[in-house]
């Protein structure tokens, strides 16, 4: 889980409520990019609007693992590029990335979300109903794996960000529903350097497992190390 934090001493006073910078709390903590190049790429990016800016606020209160500015502009640069129009996202919390897909996949494109917790459910709601991206997405509560054994038809994107166990499991299920060319994208494949242990916990165990599958035949897959690592694979 990451929180965000802020060194005032480093940062220009005027932006300090936006350039927020991330560390680890538990496992290694080990910096996967550092902390100078971090820094670097908080302070080049521009401001976010109002409501992303509050989730980000939300997220560094109460310690709630989002993905960031860096990979949620990621997220909508590969949107518009791949001119992805259905999206997936398996684990949603309460909507910041997939308010970062919604922006991309314009007016006529549709977001799924799936998200167990009621209280993420109602949060993800409100925000993306302020960022007018409601009628753009579809929240769906209860268990990712489960609720895509009820979806139909196929994606131009699919992301994963379920409980790190699950992980393989998340990557079996989705493939399938996966257009051809369209593109599966997890967060966490570094997990705080975890992946790194001798001993694996079992979360550990789930991300080094899907590390492997992501490399199979059926699709291409790269590894960034943003944050805290993130896959794409382009399904072949």
């Amino acid at each position: 889980m990451f929180v965000y934090f802020i060194q005032a001493s480093l940062l220009p006073q005027s932006s300090i409520h936006n350039d927020l910078l991330q560390t680890n709390i538990g496992g290694t903590g080990l910096d996967i990019v550092h902390p100078d190049i971090e820094r670097y790429l908080w302070n080049s990016i521009p401001e976010r609007d109002e409501v992303l800016t509050e989730m980000e606020k939300v997220a560094e209160e109460k310690g709630f693992p989002i993905v960031g500015p860096l990979v949620g502009r990621l997220f909508h640069l590969l949107t518009v590029a791949t001119k992805a129009k259905r999206i997936l996202e398996l684990g949603s919390g309460y909507g910041y990335s997939a308010y970062w897909f919604a922006k991309g996949v314009g007016k006529d494109g549709k977001v799924i979300l799936t998200e167990k917790d009621s209280e993420n459910v109602r949060m993800a709601e409100q925000y993306l109903r302020r960022g007018g991206l409601l009628d753009r997405v579809e929240i769906l509560q209860g268990d990712a794996l489960k609720l895509i054994e009820k979806l139909n038809g196929s994606f131009d994107i699919i992301f994963n960000d379920i409980d790190k166990k699950e992980y393989p499991k998340g990557f079996r299920k989705a493939i399938p529903l996966l257009k051809k060319g369209g593109l599966f994208i997890a967060d966490n494949v570094l997990w705080h350097g975890k992946i790194l242990d001798r001993m694996p916990d079992t979360p550990t165990a789930g991300v080094l497992t899907f590390n492997r599958l992501i490399f199979s035949k059926e699709i291409f897959t790269t590894m960034l190390p943003l944050r805290d690592g993130v896959s794409i694979s382009l399904k072949l």
